[in-house]
């Protein structure tokens, strides 16, 4: 393990980045829960939205399928446009996609750009936009109870997620990857994770991968129900993960290799291992069930980002620190 006494890059390196995210005066931060599995399901559908019927896990093939754009409004529209907001559950702490200048206070990043497309296209202003920060495990649940209208924040669409929540076509791809200091042995997700301590986001997909196979890796948090018990190795935000390996905490952090990169570009001390990823997941706009007239707007705004915006957002935001990527995915829809 390396020492951790290592000098930071970026804007700031990681003591830079909490300060920065302590900062609240134009986001809202939700509060942080240990699972948010109490909140699914348990308020009813918005104004105009008739639940749909998902697809089933076992017929899921292509999750990231979505329905035909569109640039009509709806009820969802309607009541976006009658607000004269567009709320949006975003991160504010992934270098890159989501953060908080530390030099003017503002959100910034590839998914805040998007955003601020989606606003633009809703409400006829960039700016139209209320900006909510949310842990990954709070992303789900911050759309069912009503608390924010879309989620752009690097959020994987699955088979399992597309039966909570409606995605947009996807606009990123993605995939798991191990992040660990330099030095250190392990070459990837592969049998050199045996015996070492892995951190994950709570209600991440790499910690599904983990659940999946672990290579003998801990990645999993012991409580002996004491007061006081604090997850190490699960966590609610990402970037936890990268102090606590810089801490020595943990051994290595299993991420999207699209956030890795962008939290290597923060800390030279760091990697991600194993040359490529070892899944392949795309980023789509999330929204609640059944919000089909928001889905297709959004869709109709993909469809327009993807002929420019999309690559001069890349390359502002992305190309340092994730070279190589020609384009975004293309949109796939239902039949």
């Amino acid at each position: 393990m390396t020492s951790t006494r290592t000098r930071f890059r970026g804007w700031g390196g990681v003591a830079g980045m909490a300060a920065a995210c302590a900062l609240t005066a134009a986001v809202t931060l939700l509060p942080l829960s240990r699972s948010g599995a109490d909140a699914l399901g348990s308020e009813s559908v918005g104004q105009g939205a008739a639940r749909t019927t998902p697809a089933k896990a076992d017929s899921c093939v292509e999750p990231e399928r979505s329905l035909p754009s569109s640039a009509a409004g709806g009820p969802n529209i309607d009541a976006i446009v009658q607000r004269g907001k567009l709320i949006v559950g975003v991160d504010q702490n992934s270098y890159r996609w989501g953060y908080r200048n530390p030099a003017t206070g503002g959100l910034e990043g590839f998914d805040i750009d998007l955003a601020h497309a989606i606003a633009k296209d809703i409400l006829g202003k960039p700016d139209a936009v209320i900006f909510r920060a949310i842990p990954t495990n709070q992303r789900i649940p911050a759309l069912n109870n009503g608390t924010v209208d879309i989620v752009v924040r690097t959020m994987t669409i699955n088979c399992a997620r597309i039966k909570q929540v409606a995605f947009s076509t996807a606009y990123f791809q993605s995939g798991q990857q191990v992040l660990a200091p330099k030095g250190s042995s392990i070459t990837g997700y592969d049998k050199s994770l045996a015996g070492k301590r892995v951190c994950t986001a709570e209600g991440s997909t790499a910690y599904e991968e983990l659940e999946k196979k672990s290579f003998g890796a801990t990645f999993q948090d012991e409580h002996d129900g004491q007061p006081g018990d604090e997850d190490v190795l699960t966590v609610s935000n990402q970037l936890d993960c990268l102090v606590r390996l810089q801490l020595g905490l943990v051994d290595a952090v299993v991420t999207d290799n699209a956030l890795g990169a962008g939290q290597a570009a923060q800390d030279p001390a760091v990697e991600l291992k194993g040359g490529k990823p070892f899944t392949t997941e795309f980023y789509g706009v999330a929204t609640k069930l059944g919000k089909d007239d928001l889905v297709r707007r959004v869709n109709n705004v993909l469809d327009n980002y993807r002929k420019g915006p999309w690559t001069e957002a890349y390359n502002k935001w992305l190309a340092a620190d994730l070279p190589g990527i020609a384009g975004p995915p293309a949109p796939k829809y239902r039949s």
